[in-house]
Parts: C-alpha cells; sequence; structure tokens
C-alpha cells in the first residue's frame, strides 16, 4: 500500500481462517474508531489523540474472534527482532494494533491464527500485494447473515485505491457483515439468500421478533492508507469518515451483532485538502467492501456473490 506500507497474508484454507498484516513505516500517524455492539480489538485506546503513541508499529486484521487477538504476538516478535517499536528504558517495544472478525463457524472451529501464521504473513508481506476475496483474514468471512451462516454468502478481503498528482490513497478492508453488501442504488449485490435470489436484510430484521439464536457474530474491519500530510485530529476523522463507506455498503451496518472497526494512517508526503481526503475515504471503503465480495470464492458449503450472479 501507497509504496511505504508493506501488506501481507497468511491463511488456513482448509479451516477457513486467516489472517493479515498492515508494516507502518516510522514517522505515521493513526487513529481508529470502533462502532458497533461486538468489537474485539486490542492497542486502540493508544491511538486516541490524546494519548502518547501517535501511530502504531502495524495493524493485523485477524480471524478467530478473541482467539485471534493471540496472533498479534507474532507481529511483535517479527517487528522486535528488527529493531522496530516505542522506545522505552527496558528495550523496543512494538505497537501492535488488532481487530478481529467471528469466523469459527464457517470452517474448522478450532482452526485459529495464532503467532506463527501471523509471523508468516509478516514474513511475506510486500508493497505490491494486491489479491483480494478469499484470502488472509478475508478467507472464513460471511455477510448478509441475519438468518444465519446456512443462509449467508461469502465475504472477503478487497481493496480501493486512487492517485493523482502525488497524492495517493488506498484502502482495504474485511466484510463480515450482519447486513447485506450493497451497490450505489442500493441493491443487494451479497447477503442473505432465499429461493428466488437475494433478501432485503433490513426489512427481515423490522418484521422478525429478534435473531438471537441464528445472527452469528459479525464485523467488518478497514484500514484507511494516505501519504497526505495529516494531524492527529485529522487522521481520527479519516477513520470516521471509514465508518460512513460501511454505512453505504453494507446495510444495516453498526449493530449490536457488528464490531465495526476503522485504523486510518497518513505518511505526512504531500499537501492535500483534508476534505478530499475525507470524501475519498468513504467512497474508498464502500467500493474496497464491494470488490471483497465479487473477488471471494465459494467455500465451507457457502456460495460467492460472483456465483450467484
Amino acid at each position: 500500500m501507497l509504496g511505504t506500507i508493506r501488506v501481507g497474508h497468511a491463511h488456513d484454507e482448509l479451516g477457513l481462517t486467516g489472517c493479515t498484516v498492515f508494516l507502518v513505516p516510522p514517522g505515521a500517524v493513526a487513529g481508529v474508531e470502533v462502532r458497533g455492539g461486538a468489537p474485539g480489538t486490542r492497542e486502540t485506546d493508544l491511538l486516541k489523540p490524546t494519548c502518547t503513541v501517535e501511530a502504531m508499529n502495524a495493524v493485523l486484521l485477524s480471524g478467530g474472534s478473541a482467539f485471534g487477538i493471540n496472533a498479534a504476538e507474532g507481529v511483535m516478535r517479527y517487528l522486535e527482532e528488527r529493531g522496530v517499536g516505542f522506545p522505552t528504558p527496558g528495550g523496543i517495544v512494538p505497537i501492535v494494533s488488532a481487530a478481529v472478525i467471528f469466523d469459527l463457524d464457517v470452517g474448522d472451529p478450532g482452526a485459529r491464527p495464532d503467532a506463527q501464521m501471523a509471523y508468516r504473513a509478516c514474513s511475506q508481506a510486500g508493497f505490491d500485494e494486491d489479491r483480494e476475496g478469499s484470502v488472509g483474514v478475508g478467507m472464513g468471512a460471511t455477510v448478509g447473515n441475519v438468518l444465519g451462516r446456512p443462509s449467508s454468502t461469502r465475504g472477503g478481503f478487497g481493496m480501493y485505491r486512487f492517485a493523482a498528482d502525488g497524492f495517493r490513497i488506498e484502502v482495504a478492508g474485511v466484510v463480515n457483515s450482519f447486513g447485506n453488501v450493497v451497490n450505489d442504488a442500493g441493491r443487494t449485490i451479497a447477503g442473505v439468500r432465499g429461493a428466488d435470489g437475494f433478501l432485503d436484510a433490513e426489512k427481515l430484521i423490522c418484521v422478525s421478533g429478534g435473531f438471537e439464536q441464528a445472527c452469528g457474530q459479525n464485523t467488518t474491519l478497514v484500514v484507511v492508507a494516505t501519504n497526505a500530510k495529516l494531524d492527529c485530529s485529522a487522521v481520527q476523522r479519516l477513520a470516521m469518515q471509514g465508518h460512513n463507506g460501511i454505512a453505504r455498503a453494507v446495510r444495516p451496518s453498526h449493530t449490536r451483532y457488528d464490531g465495526d472497526t476503522v485504523f486510518a494512517i497518513a505518511t505526512g508526503e504531500v499537501e492535500v485538502s483534508p476534505d478530499a481526503v475525507e470524501v475519498l475515504a468513504a467512497m474508498g471503503t464502500a467500493e474496497a467492501l464491494r470488490s471483497a465480495v465479487m473477488h471471494a470464492e465459494a467455500a465451507g458449503g457457502i456460495p460467492a456473490a460472483c456465483d450467484i450472479h
């Protein structure tokens, strides 16, 4: 991403789970915004504008629900071996922010991203990584879980890129949502499946008495990265705009069954209007999530959108 942020994937194709890591260069500024009722995160409070650390050294997006948080140890080990981290009197402490999706009921419940898998993702990270769909953290993702996994469609990992006059913004995200993924016109492109096509997730919720027994757990995770010069407050606003992008593409979003989280990173290379960056962050997030489901592959008995269309 951006030529300065390295991206790496590692996954278990049989267990249907995986992780994706973003290795952040020195001098970047970062922010995060967590919404929804079921987040699973690590080292997010540290990124608030009022805290000491302005950026993380890496972002980890992982499957495995709360078990996947432990995979961050592999990223820390990789960074520590290379002398990357926050300097302290006791030595370097790598700052690894992480967020997880729930995929335990898609493949093998015992298959979970661990430190070894995350270390492998770091070792394989590169500037030109552009795979989408069923890769890394997207391996076990599903969307449209209002009626449970059997009626859902495959989710995945997607990307969006924009560049002009030296300015760049790139968005990467995994969509594993309670709601459907829709296009600009509001038409479902992946989500709850019925006998005759996709069902309207929002209407289903409104006519139902509740979904506690069938909904599973869900989360959409996003990383917005730009080479614009932004301060901590501006980067925090960028993360907020990422959530506007989630709301454009996922309906409904930010429910009590979702743990939606957006990380934002600015590497500070070019002067750009913050308003333009925010607009592109929202638009790019929506497009990345749409791309994720259109590049996904069928697995675990769950079809992909490209097969249905």
